[in-house]
């Protein structure tokens, strides 16, 4: 299996060695219409679908007629419920529903490769190899980030629960932490950098270096 070699930095962003990164995750090709699907059921999968509205059968108005049959003048109506009036149901109003869209497995690791693909060539992706923090500081979290990235977005990745650097970095306004094994299209779309310390690459690695990994 072919592999490419990227730097590693430490927590004050000074490159302290290099890692070889597995070609059929890092180093495939990037379709981006793939990432759109993706990206579309993944959100279309947030939306609750409870939405609702009453129609004219649902609405529980007075069924007297509004005033009599003729002589008036006025138009003929017979119930208080039809749409045109306040209160009344409404004509094509949305229903409740699931926006759930399938995509087959192949097309959905496709499309995370496809991404972190992306990101190492756009050099989005900084590998760093240890993110620990003794106690949780959120300004010892933005120092470190931004010696890592230089600014913007950053979404970090964590190999599995850690209080400290997930309470620290969380509490930036402009930084998020996933676990790796959550690793996600929309995630790895929305974020300026995305910090990966060695351990969490060794999930993704695991992960989305063969069919038989899970999504």
């Amino acid at each position: 299996m072919m592999s490419m070699q990227v730097p590693v930095l430490n927590m004050n962003g000074q490159q302290v060695s290099t890692i070889d990164l597995p070609a059929d995750i890092f180093d495939v090709e990037v379709n981006k219409g793939l990432m759109h699907q993706a990206y579309v059921r993944q959100m279309a999968g947030l939306r609750l679908g409870t939405h609702k509205v009453q129609r004219r059968g649902e609405v529980s108005l007075t069924t007297a007629k509004m005033y009599r049959q003729k002589g008036t003048g006025r138009a003929r109506h017979g119930s208080h419920s039809a749409t045109q009036f306040v209160g009344g149901g409404r004509p094509m109003g949305p229903r409740p529903r699931k926006y759930f869209m399938d995509m087959p497995k192949k097309m959905r690791r496709g499309a995370v490769r496809s991404a972190l693909t992306a990101l190492l060539r756009d050099k989005q992706l900084i590998f760093v190899d240890r993110l620990t923090m003794a106690q949780p500081k959120t300004k010892e979290a933005n120092r470190v980030l931004n010696a890592l990235t230089g600014g913007g977005s950053k979404l970090v990745l964590v190999a599995e629960r850690s209080e400290n650097v997930q309470r620290s970095v969380n509490n930036l306004p402009d930084a998020k932490t996933l676990r790796a094994s959550y690793l996600n299209i929309r995630d790895l779309l929305q974020f300026d950098h995305v910090v990966v310390p060695l351990d969490a690459l060794d999930v993704i690695k695991r992960i989305w270096g063969n069919e038989k990994g899970a999504e």
